[in-house]
């Protein structure tokens, strides 16, 4: 049978809408949060690499913030990474030196097992952080919901440069299994990519909470 090219176009149209939908109901919210918030989606997010269909659903509950987003406040764009060897980033060069330290030592080891370690997101400015929680606040319509995935700026680790995010998904899990041989350690249940120097150098690590409120 033939198919016009009309006919076509409205086919791939309607089978885009039907996968657009099914990512909808499947993206867990906790996942969402971490593209949504902790990333910093926002207007045009789209056109980022790695945007994707997650940043394009809530593209229209984000506004623009009153300030750069730009390497000085420490963002990290959505689907973008830094090597820990970076140098003269201030997402890096503004982390705790010991945390660093140890990142970039997991970094070289994870490497040898065949494992491309990044960071999606390190040191933060004040400003930066309490934009992000802004837009957590408008997707989770709380602010105690809100705090379980983005602290306030008073609070963070990450605008004191004590934690970073770690990814892909395979680095982290390397990192969750081997870190503590660096002294860095998952914090939270509920993001598996946030990881602090919470112990010595291959000392155990503490529990996980259960979030970060």
């Amino acid at each position: 049978m033939m198919i016009h090219h009309g006919s076509s176009s409205r086919l791939v149209r309607r089978r885009r809408a039907l996968l657009v939908g099914a990512l909808v109901l499947l993206v867990p919210a906790g996942l969402a949060a971490y593209f949504i918030a902790v990333l910093g989606s926002f207007p045009g997010a789209t056109t980022h690499p790695g945007g994707g269909v997650a940043a394009g659903i809530i593209e229209p509950r984000f506004t623009q913030p009153p300030f750069a987003l730009d390497e000085a406040n420490g963002y990290i764009r959505l689907g973008e990474s830094l090597s820990p060897e970076s140098a003269e980033l201030p997402a890096l060069t503004n982390l705790d030196p010991g945390l660093l330290k140890a990142v970039r030592s997991a970094a070289r080891d994870a490497r040898r097992a065949g494992i491309e370690l990044g960071v999606n997101s390190g040191w933060r400015s004040e400003a930066l952080q309490e934009w992000m929680l802004t837009q957590a606040i408008k997707d989770y319509g709380s602010e105690s919901a809100a705090r379980r995935f983005v602290s306030t700026p008073e609070s963070s680790r990450h605008v004191s440069g004590e934690a970073v995010d770690i990814g892909p998904t395979d680095a982290a899990a390397w990192v969750e299994r081997h870190g503590n041989r660096y002294g860095l350690c998952r914090i939270y249940a509920n993001e598996p990519w946030h990881f602090e120097l919470a112990t010595t150098p291959g000392g155990p690590c503490p529990a996980l909470r259960t979030d970060a409120s």
